[in-house]
């Protein structure tokens, strides 16, 4: 935030500057996707993509945190985030880039965007509380835009409607496990160790199953953008961005991302949108936009 005598165009170049790092984040979460499923086109496989993707991240991450000699979390704290990285994060990236198999890019990220709803719902289940009117709303235009969206998406097999739910379920479950810890501890090194921890599993289970490793340029430029792209730049972009506009603001115009990937799905991949699609979709954004702009809090990474 800037101070408050700080000229009025110093401002507005801090608040573009803002929007520029969050455009930045949810292109490249938004695009995650679509390098998966080019990544699959070239043989490799979940386990090898997924150990890639956390390890150059991760390794990378601890880098800048060393060079911006960052707070690194100890004891209880840490071995916290190990288990939501060890377990949540793996159990959340195994359905998503799991789901990519059997349904479109876009379906996939459309549902993914379920979790604000989901830990409304949660919260309230797990901490006790009241929804409120508007909330309430909120989640019921969630759920009626995901009956929309699956509904117009006929191509997609059962599994991958499954796992895409299931991802969003485990995603939200991981942000209210997480929430204690993230009042004490960074957003950057906590991301760091939960990326860590998930790319030891993913190491193991990649070594137990033999590395498949990409076939060609296309499948290592694929893996190499979710590293890179996808996940460390769309990370950093994204805590950038929230740095200039506040958590609201940025939570709000992250919901760019699944918009990014259905277009992309169209422009790359030929994937069909109907009308139907788009109109649950405005749904769920729509729900996602409300709950954002009145509390709702935004997870470490997508």
């Amino acid at each position: 935030m800037t101070d408050a005598g700080a000229p009025a165009p110093e401002q507005g170049s801090r608040r573009l500057s803002g929007v520029l790092w969050i455009v930045l984040s949810a292109a490249g979460f938004g695009a995650m996707a679509i390098f998966a499923k080019l990544a699959y086109r070239d043989g490799v496989t979940l386990s090898t993509m997924l150990f890639l993707r956390f390890a150059i991240a991760g390794l990378l991450l601890a880098a800048w945190g060393v060079a911006q000699r960052m707070r690194w979390p100890q004891g209880p704290d840490l071995a916290w985030l190990l288990a939501m990285g060890a377990v949540g994060y793996v159990g959340q990236a195994y359905c998503y880039f799991s789901a990519l198999q059997y349904a479109s890019a876009g379906l996939v990220a459309l549902l993914l965007y379920l979790y604000p709803a989901i830990v409304t719902v949660l919260s309230v289940l797990v901490f006790g509380g009241r929804v409120g009117r508007g909330r309430g709303w909120a989640v019921a235009a969630a759920l009626a835009g995901t009956a929309l969206t699956v509904g117009g998406e006929l191509s997609s097999q059962m599994p991958g409607i499954v796992l895409g739910i299931g991802a969003a379920l485990i995603y939200s479950a991981y942000i209210l496990a997480g929430a204690g810890v993230m009042r004490r501890v960074a957003p950057m090194p906590a991301a760091t160790v939960v990326m860590l921890a998930a790319a030891v599993v993913y190491g193991a289970l990649a070594a137990s199953e033999g590395l498949a490793a990409p076939a060609g340029f296309t499948g290592w430029a694929a893996v190499l953008a979710i590293a890179v792209f996808s996940t460390l730049l769309a990370i950093l972009g994204f805590f950038k961005g929230m740095e200039r506009l506040g958590a609201a603001d940025a939570s709000t115009l992250s919901t760019l991302e699944p918009l990014i990937t259905l277009g992309l799905a169209a422009l790359v991949l030929g994937e069909a949108v109907s009308g139907l699609q788009l109109a649950g979709g405005a749904l769920i954004l729509a729900a996602v936009v409300y709950l954002a702009r009145h509390g709702q809090r935004q997870p470490v990474m997508d």
